[in-house]
């Protein structure tokens, strides 16, 4: 079955069948009263079949590349014209030399008539020739639609490619940043000798299990991102013991799920710019609910006296953040970040997936 199925997705065998059923659709729709026998239904049909083929991949291989494509759409529209005119004067030629002499005789008084007609009275008739010329056309706008539709597809898998490779390369970003930071934490503590230190490295382990094995989904469970924090919370009240207040709800129903590391680079930052560089004590508040539509997140963080960092200079890990968001989740998100006296606060909105 699949040798079978990747005969039958070679382009020139789709194409055979295509011309094939269009041929079968004129045979077999023919009134055959109206023909002395099925050979002449046949002969009937085989010149606008070849008038078709010769049309249709003229169009596609030369017109359309060479001037549709490239915005030249009146000489495209001029060039079509004398081809079509072209076709027509070919199928005249056919009927009046061929056809016409081989079954006039079977011809009704009407189509005799016709068939009596000179080349140039049957040329200069503008109704048929309009006619004859939608005919013609239709095989070719058939597979211009098809292959619209192809370039859509590959277009679609092309930018879904590229969206994960630019998410993996955030990713990438993202995670030795957090890690550095972590690493950091054990490193005091075992400089220290505390007896904590054995508690550190068991959650980082579990945050290393999770980042490495376990949220390379696009969406994962809130919950898991939810037991990612608190991991990440309980190392930063290790390292900072009193310096910081922390304050952390969660509300949110275990079914919500939402894009992997995105809320860990908010409370990271919050910890980063204000509890590292606060000497006083700095407060961290946070709160995550969600219903059916929407997860809702908030944190709010102390803002440090002291800074050593240019104001203007944007955080790495909320420019990645933000590049994640308009990737993963489009216009389907709200991100408001204020700057107040005293704190900064973060409100940030997503849709349920």
């Amino acid at each position: 079955m699949e040798s079978l199925k990747t005969y039958f997705n070679k382009s020139e065998i789709r194409h055979v069948l295509f011309w094939m059923g269009i041929f079968l659709y004129f045979t077999l729709s023919a009134n055959i009263d109206n023909y002395n026998s099925y050979l002449q239904i046949v002969e009937s049909y085989i010149i606008f079949i070849a008038i078709q083929i010769l049309l249709a991949y003229t169009c596609l291989y030369y017109l359309v590349p060479v001037f549709l494509n490239k915005g030249k759409t009146g000489l495209f529209a001029l060039w079509l014209i004398i081809l079509l005119v072209f076709m027509y004067a070919l199928y005249i030629l056919y009927r009046i030399y061929y056809y016409d002499v081989r079954y006039f005789e079977y011809y009704s008084p009407i189509v005799q008539h016709y068939a009596k007609q000179s080349f140039w009275e049957r040329l200069s008739s503008f109704s048929v020739f309009l006619s004859k010329s939608i005919k013609f056309l239709t095989p070719t706008a058939l597979l211009l639609m098809f292959r619209f539709y192809k370039n859509q597809q590959n277009y679609l898998k092309l930018n879904e490619q590229k969206k994960i490779a630019e998410l993996t390369a955030l990713k990438n970003q993202l995670n030795p940043h957090f890690l550095f930071n972590t690493l950091n934490n054990l490193y005091a503590l075992a400089i220290k000798k505390s007896d904590q230190a054995p508690e550190v490295i068991e959650k980082l382990s579990d945050i290393l299990d999770y980042m490495l094995y376990r949220c390379n989904s696009k969406f994962v469970s809130i919950q898991k991102e939810i037991e990612l924090i608190e991991n990440y919370i309980a190392l930063e009240k290790i390292r900072y013991g009193n310096r910081v207040r922390i304050s952390f709800k969660n509300s949110s129903t275990e079914d919500s799920k939402i894009a992997p590391l995105l809320l860990l680079t908010f409370i990271e930052n919050a910890f980063k710019h204000g509890v590292s560089q606060e000497l006083k004590e700095a407060f961290i508040s946070i709160t995550i609910s969600s219903d059916n539509n929407h997860i809702i997140f908030n944190i709010e963080n102390s803002k440090s006296t002291i800074s050593v960092e240019n104001k203007n200079q944007k955080c790495i890990g909320l420019s990645n953040v933000q590049k994640q968001l308009d990737l993963l989740y489009g216009e389907d998100y709200s991100l408001d970040i204020k700057e107040e006296n005293d704190k900064y606060c973060v409100h940030l909105i997503l849709e349920a997936k």
